[in-house]
């Protein structure tokens, strides 16, 4: 498989990228290749950036609860574009009963601070393998 393409994003006005950070670093070392949009980045924004870039999946962290919101838009965004072969991965402080809600809109993972960055990396690994397969793009 060629090497994962990924864009990590702080969506809306949340200027909590530590995590974000963290986890693109894992990536990185885990030899995907990150392109790292940093805060403040809107829906439209993101998935322009991940649409140009020609990624395999967005990260999206958020810590200031408005995850249903943004996260949501990305997904929604990625599917007029006719680009839903990109996997949407969320993470940040994420309440566990928001977390089917999320999942039915395709967005995986939503992990919690304290996640292991190996689970983390694993499962965008997977994620990437499975829409490859699905969407016909090895």
């Amino acid at each position: 498989m060629d090497k994962i393409r990924i864009l990590i994003a702080v969506p809306g006005i949340d200027g909590h990228d530590w995590g974000a950070v963290v986890v693109a670093q894992a990536c990185k070392d885990a030899g995907m290749e990150v392109i790292y949009a940093g805060v403040h980045q809107t829906p439209e924004m993101i998935v322009s950036a991940a649409i140009a870039e020609d990624v395999d999946a967005i990260g999206l962290s958020l810590k200031d609860s408005s995850h249903m919101i943004y996260f949501s838009q990305v997904a929604e965004l990625l599917k007029e574009k006719e680009a839903d072969h990109i996997c949407v991965i969320g993470g940040g402080i994420i309440a566990e009963e928001d977390n089917p809600l999320l999942e039915a809109q395709g967005i995986t993972g939503n992990f919690n601070s304290g996640t292991p960055l190996s689970q983390i990396v694993q499962h965008i690994q997977h994620r990437v393998e499975e829409s490859k397969k699905k969407h016909g793009r090895q």
